[in-house]
């Protein structure tokens, strides 16, 4: 699940994560410095939305910081990161809990974040809001913002091909130089990983394909730990970019066929953009997960596989925010972040930076054109945030040709496009000269130190640091020519210790004091890192064979070397076994997949029977998703150890979103309406009273609406939804139980009426809509019905009177339950005709 949870299921990963890190929650300590007054601890757009009654989310920032010391002392980035997550999810555990509990006695929805140790909330209380700020433990409240991506895209090339051998690099490569470090130095990028919070990337593209981490070999793919995207647009599970935005720049980063700076370098991704806007709860989100990356559910958090470099081509606040804690946490696991400066200026006026990039804590980047002069679009210092020196550096930003979503290309504008340019060549330094790598101060000096000076100071500043160029324009060969060359190259090639086959796509994974590095073997079998001088420890592991452990192997500084390997092959057996639905059943069409191993998926079949004849000894994972609709079938992922044939049967579990809820068949017990809701027409709602009151995502609600369009909705009436969307989805209609959310008619032969039986502490209240009619075909007509049980909390929808027709079995409808804020939900069908008559879903709460 994503990191965008609610509290609850936050509070209790976060006490799994503290229990197997073996760090101590202590008490909060002592706050040293009383808190300013409370009214000047709010926002006032935050107030003034509130005062007009509208529902608005709005960020409690703490006022108790992580001390990450440790951290930024700690040698090696595995370690950096480590202690980095630690203490601040370790500080947010502490602090944040007496503000949780505030917040769930006011029964107020809410989501924390620990990278800046902030919790977003909604609410319309004025006085809440006012009674939040006096808190001696919150220090400010800011408004949820959005930013922008700013490009413009110049030159189209959707039919052009991909640079060539025979056709020059781009020219943003070669005026940075980055094409002479490759051949002068013979490094590209290999060994570090470059990340993008953005609009996401087309992952198979084919400038990209290549060097994404998450990519197995032999056509297949792992996403986790690889990919992100709290946006929920990627409704797939794979990578995907809706905006191109996020493509064009991890293309100009670590593309192939000329088009990047450090092609070698590997590439994550995290789509913190939901569109041409980024959002702060996405952007958090994204924050937190490139600090420890988790498993496609958010399970299982790994700071060690935290990028080396994260580029960051958004922004346009006037508002520090809270993202300097994000950038300061980033820095002292060791990462190198880069922003770009924006795209409000005019080629004259100053002060026409914008945050983050804006800001003296951040790498800002601006932008000049192939003749060398600065883009009229670049985005001048001083910083009208903290009036310090803007940019720092300044690259390739005008008619720059990448990557596109399609498998194109095409050139774009932007300090979007140039700060790509300087993350890539970061990547291209921290290869050629590893001990680099985490020592961010020492690396900006460098690329400062090594830039060519340009001469304009009409916004202030000096010929060689002004507020119009920074340190000037960036020389990647000037920054790797003046680095500490104390590394060496080690190359070697890992065969079958037998047959001497080379062996494709085994983890090579190097470790020695404060150095962690991992890489895998090519189609040849070979592989390439950079080390310094020392002591290391190989270890080399994949599909098929033993894993090898070489200790002890010196690496002298300056001195290329060849490693070679040989690894021993392993015994191979049968898996098989019967999969199972929910029910029990044994289930057909469902893909069983021994993951990130080359072992062929199989279905199974009408039997729910699977058969896997060829795998490799060894543990793995295994899992079994059901084809589409899956409706409450979830994905089984569980170990397999294989030592000889194994029988290994599935059962699915119930499908769960973020919240914990569940959903199951139910057993069906129609319950008739007795009184009469007064809606009719096409376009109708009315709020009831409840009974008793429902608990839906952790708030409690004693009112709801219900509209002819089958949904009941705890937030508000909302009129001429008649267009259903999938879920979950962060425009409204939100806070909903979708029975049957279509564009429906109550007329004359229709209604909508309520029932409750039951006695009390065992209650059940039924809502009913009688034969309505479809509005695309009115003599197509179905009864359903929303039940809450008052003992249980369950959600039950039952449908009656159901017939053959794809229209009458939802093949327009949605079905499913979403939050109040659109970032969590539970969907049972979309577009699917999957209703039968007679037939009962219910909705289960955790710990229900």
């Amino acid at each position: 699940m994503h990191l965008l949870r609610t509290a609850r299921a936050w509070v209790a990963t976060l006490a799994a994560a503290a229990a197997a890190s073996a760090f101590v929650i202590t008490a909060p300590p002592a706050l040293a410095a009383p808190p300013a007054p409370a009214a000047d601890k709010i926002d006032q757009s935050v107030l003034d939305a509130a005062q007009k009654g509208e529902e608005t989310s709005f960020f409690i920032v703490l006022t108790e910081k992580a001390d990450l010391s440790g951290a930024r002392k700690a040698k090696g980035h595995e370690k950096k990161a480590t202690l980095a997550y630690e203490e601040l999810t370790t500080t947010a555990a502490n602090t944040q809990r007496p503000l949780r509990n505030f917040l769930d006695k006011n029964d107020v929805e809410y989501q924390p974040y620990w990278i800046a140790n902030a919790i977003r909330a909604t609410s319309s209380d004025v006085e809440l809001i006012e009674d939040l700020a006096a808190r001696k433990d919150v220090a400010e409240i800011l408004p949820e913002r959005r930013y922008a991506i700013d490009d413009t895209v110049v030159a189209s090339a959707t039919e052009s091909a991909a640079v060539t051998a025979d056709t020059p690099v781009e020219w943003g490569i070669s005026d940075i130089k980055a094409d002479q470090v490759w051949s002068q130095y013979g490094v590209r990028g290999e060994g570090i990983v470059i990340a993008n919070i953005d609009s996401g990337v087309q992952y198979d593209h084919p400038a990209l394909v290549g060097n994404y981490r998450g990519n197995l070999g032999n056509g297949t793919f792992s996403h986790d730990y690889n990919w992100y995207d709290p946006t929920g647009v990627c409704t797939t599970g794979v990578p995907c970019d809706n905006n191109n935005h996020g493509t064009h720049t991890m293309g100009t980063m670590v593309g192939a066929d000329g088009i990047g700076v450090a092609p070698g370098a590997t590439w994550i991704a995290a789509k913190g953009c939901e569109g041409r806007s980024c959002s702060d709860p996405f952007l958090l989100a994204s924050g937190q997960w490139m600090l420890a990356p988790t498993d496609h559910n958010g399970q299982n958090p790994r700071p060690d596989l935290a990028p080396d470099i994260i580029n960051n081509s958004w922004g346009g606040s006037d508002d520090q925010s809270f993202y300097t804690d994000i950038i300061a946490a980033w820095n002292a696991a060791g990462i190198f972040e880069a922003f770009a400066a924006g795209n409000d200026g005019d080629g004259v006026t100053c002060s026409t930076t914008a945050a983050p990039g804006g800001l003296g804590e951040v790498y800002g980047v601006g932008a000049y054109d192939v003749n060398g002069k600065i883009a009229n679009f670049s985005g001048f210092g001083p910083s009208p945030v903290d009036g310090s020196l803007r940019p720092d550096i300044t690259a390739p930003g005008v008619n720059v040709r990448s990557a596109v979503a399609g498998s194109r290309y095409q050139a774009m504008n932007g300090t979007s496009m140039a700060t790509p340019h300087l993350s890539g060549a970061v990547g291209l330094l921290w290869a050629e000269a590893p001990s680099l790598i985490g020592d961010i101060e020492a690396t900006q000096a460098l690329l400062n130190s090594t830039a060519r000076d340009v001469d304009d100071t009409h916004c202030g500043g000096t010929p060689g640091r002004n507020n119009v160029w920074g340190d000037g324009k960036l020389d990647v060969l000037a920054a790797v020519d003046a680095a500490p060359h104390t590394r060496s190259i080690i190359t070697g090639t890992a065969t079958d210790a037998v047959t001497g086959a080379a062996l494709p796509n085994l983890t090579v994974h190097v470790t020695g004091t404060g150095f962690d590095r991992t890489t895998t073997t090519d189609a040849h079998g070979e592989y390439r890192v950079v080390l310094p001088a020392g002591t290391f420890r190989f270890e080399l592991s994949g599909y098929g064979y033993a894993p090898l452990v070489d200790e002890g192997y010196v690496v002298t500084a300056g001195t290329d070397a060849v490693h070679d390997l040989a690894l021993n092959a392993v015994a191979h057996h049968r898996v098989s076994g019967i999969v199972r639905d929910v029910t029990g059943a044994p289930l057909a069409g469902v893909t069983v997949a021994v993951e990130n191993t080359p072992v062929p998926t199989v279905t199974t079949d009408a039997q729910g029977r699977y058969t896997l004849p060829d795998v490799a000894e060894g543990t793995f994972s295994l899992a079994a998703t059901p084809a589409a609709p899956v409706l409450c079938n979830g994905i089984s992922r569980g170990p397999l150890e294989v030592g000889a044939d194994v029988v290994n049967d599935i059962d699915l579990p119930a499908r769960t979103d973020a919240a914990g809820t569940s959903c199951r068949p139910a057993s069906y017990s129609w319950i008739k309406g007795a009184s009469k809701v007064a809606i009719s027409g096409d376009e109708d709602a009315e709020t009831v009273a409840l009974p008793f009151p429902v608990t839906f995502y952790g708030t409690t609600y004693t009112s709801a609406s219900v509209t002819t369009n089958g949904l009941v909705n705890f937030a508000a009436p909302r009129l001429g939804d008649f267009a259903n969307s999938a879920l979950p989805t962060g425009s409204a209609p939100n806070s909903i139980i979708a029975a049957y959310w279509d564009d429906l008619v109550i007329d004359k032969k229709a209604s909508v009426q309520t029932a409750l039986t039951g006695t009390a502490g065992s209650r059940k209240f039924a809502l009913v809509w009688n034969n309505a009619a479809i509005a695309a075909d009115t003599s197509v007509r179905l009864s359903f019905e929303v039940v809450f049980d008052e003992k249980t909390g369950t959600v039950t929808l039952q449908y009656k009177d159901v017939a053959a027709s794809a229209l009458e079995r939802g093949s327009s409808a949605t079905i499913g339950i979403e939050n109040a804020t659109g970032t969590d939900a539970l969907q049972y069908s979309f577009n699917q005709a999957v209703i039968t008559d007679g037939s009962a879903i219910s909705f289960i709460r955790k710990g229900a």
